[in-house]
């Protein structure tokens, strides 16, 4: 024990002595060595932050709150993406909620089914901040002419959506916090009334669903799938390790039919060759995290969230909102 707590305190001594922490659980943080701040800012909305770290490179936070870095953003977005377009199997039309860093269109244009991605994110000034410090989230999407964005609350937007209706809806969107702009977005009033409304017929919904860990899957997750099960006929929970975050995070995968339903029984195989045939020059770009074999641990959740699940009965709605402290 002496000799695991003397490496405890060397290890707390190396470095530069500058440090960026963040709160996983209200008893636990993640330490990271600071290498540097490229842009610290308000907007109307929220707090910006592009900082750089020794093990996760540039990191974008918003509000204290990682979004992504470098290291792992891949994880993240390949994992919000390809399980719904896989799903659907052909998407043409697409919209996302919130996604201001630019890579969640980036992994929805890498499908040559798609022609069009609408993406709505309230705050343009982070936009536009992650397209100026962090091109390599967006490689470019904001020059494919399939991509449109526009600066509006997603909510109002798609209720008042008249055009044609989108094969997936992608919610890329903040945590439910309390009186944050976008806790409606989490209700069972949004996913019955507005949401199902703007699927195609074999439409497929997904959302970014929080902390998925053995700590904190009680947080929000399960309460997000239980309302995401409550309003549609088919819900799937499932998850991928993001080191950034401190823990596994989640998401949940929904629709009423689809062309192929049941993600967690695919073949591994099944996923890489239909993968293969859906997504523009894979072999020269092949992807850092999704394919068969990582498809199918994203839906095996452990057994303690699996159970937790069952068990779940909270629903998200206006008058019995959940929200992540």
């Amino acid at each position: 024990f002496c000799g695991n707590r003397e490496m405890a305190l060397a290890s707390s001594e190396r470095g530069n002595g500058f440090w960026y922490e963040e709160q996983v659980t209200k008893e636990l943080l993640i330490k990271a060595e600071l290498k540097g701040i490229h842009f610290d800012s308000q907007s109307e909305f929220q707090r910006i932050q592009v900082i750089e770290t020794v093990p996760f490179g540039k990191t974008l936070i918003l509000d204290d709150h990682t979004q992504s870095s470098a290291v792992d953003e891949h994880a993240y977005h390949e994992t919000l993406v390809h399980p719904a377009f896989m799903a659907h199997g052909s998407p043409k039309t697409v919209f996302i909620g919130g996604g201001g860093e630019g890579a969640t269109a980036r992994e929805c244009l890498r499908w040559k089914s798609v022609e069009r991605v609408v993406m709505c994110d309230l705050d343009k000034v982070a936009c536009e901040e992650c397209r100026d410090k962090l091109p390599e989230w967006s490689e470019g999407v904001y020059e494919d002419p399939r991509f449109e964005v526009v600066y509006e609350d997603a909510l109002a937007f798609l209720k008042n959506w008249d055009g044609p209706k989108f094969d997936v809806i992608i919610m890329d969107i903040s945590d439910p916090i309390e009186c944050g702009p976008g806790i409606a977005l989490y209700f069972k009033e949004f996913y019955e009334e507005t949401a199902r409304t703007k699927m195609s017929e074999n439409g497929v919904f997904v959302t970014q669903s929080g902390a998925c860990g053995l700590l904190n899957w009680h947080e929000v997750f399960s309460t997000i799938h239980s309302t995401c099960r409550s309003s549609f006929k088919h819900a799937h929970g499932f998850f991928v390790e993001i080191p950034s975050y401190g823990c596994p995070w989640g998401f949940n995968l929904c629709y009423n039919q689809c062309a192929f339903p049941q993600p967690q029984d695919w073949d591994p195989a099944e996923v890489d060759g239909r993968l293969a045939a859906s997504v523009k020059d894979l072999a020269a770009r092949p992807m850092q995290c999704y394919d068969g074999v990582g498809h199918r641990g994203m839906f095996n959740l452990p057994k303690w969230v699996r159970d937790g699940l069952r068990a779940e009965t909270r629903v998200m709605t206006e008058a019995t909102p959940v929200f992540l402290t």
